[in-house]
C-alpha cells in the first residue's frame, strides 16, 4: 500500500516559520495513520516528533488533524481515508510545541476549573463503594467516557473566537459531576460554568460532536448544564 505522507513540521526551537514535509511510504494492508507515522520514525526520519501511547483509543494521546479532520490517529486506517496522499497536522487552536505535538497546557487547565472530582462534604472518608442507583448511575453515561483528546475543544468555533472560553471537554465532565448522585458540592460547578466564557459561549455548533472520537455529544451535555442552571436560579 503505498501512500504519501505531507506531515507539518516545525520546530519551535530554531524555526522561524512552520512547513510541510513529504514521506512515501510503502505500508502493509490494514495500517493507521499512527503505523504510517512510527515508520517514518523509525525508518526514515527520527527526529519526527508526535504523541502516542496505547495505540488502541484509550488515551487520547494521538489526537490530531487528518486531511482536515481532528481524529484519534491509532484509530484512523489508511484505507478509510481514500486518499493516497494523508495530511496530518497537530491539533488546531493549540500552541505548537514542536511537530504534531501541541502544549494543552490551556486545555488542561479549562479541566481542572470545573473541579473534575467527586466532592463530598458530608460523609467522612470510608473504604466502602459510595453506592447510588442503577437510574442514577445510567444518567452519566456519554459523560465519562471522555479520554481527554482534545479533538472536540480544537474543533470548536467558539474556542477558536474565545481562548478563555471552558470548552466542550470541559463543560462535559461538569455534566458528568453536577448529574452525580453521590457529588455534593453545593451548587458550586453550577456557579463555574456560569459565566459568558463558560456555558453561554456555547453556540450549539455541533463540531464537538463530529470531532469526538468516542461518539460522545458534549452539546447535549451543555445544553443540560444551562437548564440546570436557570432551574436552580444559579
Amino acid at each position: 500500500m503505498a501512500v504519501t505522507f505531507r506531515i507539518y513540521r516545525f520546530n519551535a526551537e530554531k524555526d522561524a516559520h512552520p512547513y510541510y514535509q513529504e514521506f512515501n511510504v510503502d505500508l502493509p494492508a490494514g495500517s493507521t495513520v499512527l503505523d504510517g507515522l512510527r515508520h517514518i520514525k523509525d525508518t526514515m526520519d527520527g527526529t519526527l516528533s508526535f504523541r502516542r501511547s496505547c495505540r488502541h483509543g484509550i488515551c487520547g494521546s494521538c489526537g490530531m488533524t487528518i486531511n482536515g479532520v481532528n481524529r484519534l490517529a491509532c484509530e484512523t486506517q489508511i484505507t478509510n481515508l481514500r486518499s493516497k496522499k494523508i495530511e496530518v497536522e497537530p491539533l488546531r487552536s493549540f500552541p505548537v510545541v514542536r511537530d504534531l505535538i501541541t502544549d494543552m497546557t490551556p486545555f488542561y487547565d479549562r479541566y481542572e476549573a470545573v473541579k473534575p472530582y467527586l466532592i463530598d462534604l458530608k460523609s467522612p472518608p470510608t473504604d466502602r463503594e459510595r453506592l447510588q442507583s442503577p437510574e442514577d448511575r445510567r444518567k452519566l453515561d456519554g459523560a465519562y467516557e471522555c479520554i481527554l483528546c482534545g479533538c472536540c475543544t480544537s474543533s470548536c468555533p467558539s474556542f477558536w473566537a474565545d481562548k478563555d472560553f471552558l470548552g466542550p471537554a470541559a463543560l462535559l465532565k461538569a455534566y458528568r459531576f453536577v448529574f452525580d448522585s453521590r457529588d455534593q458540592d453545593m451548587g458550586e460547578r453550577l456557579r463555574i460554568v456560569n459565566d459568558k466564557h463558560g456555558l453561554w459561549r456555547c453556540h450549539t455548533i455541533f463540531n464537538c460532536v463530529e470531532a469526538c472520537p468516542k461518539d460522545l455529544n458534549p452539546t447535549w451535555a451543555v445544553a443540560e448544564l444551562k437548564r440546570a442552571v436557570i432551574r436552580q436560579k444559579v
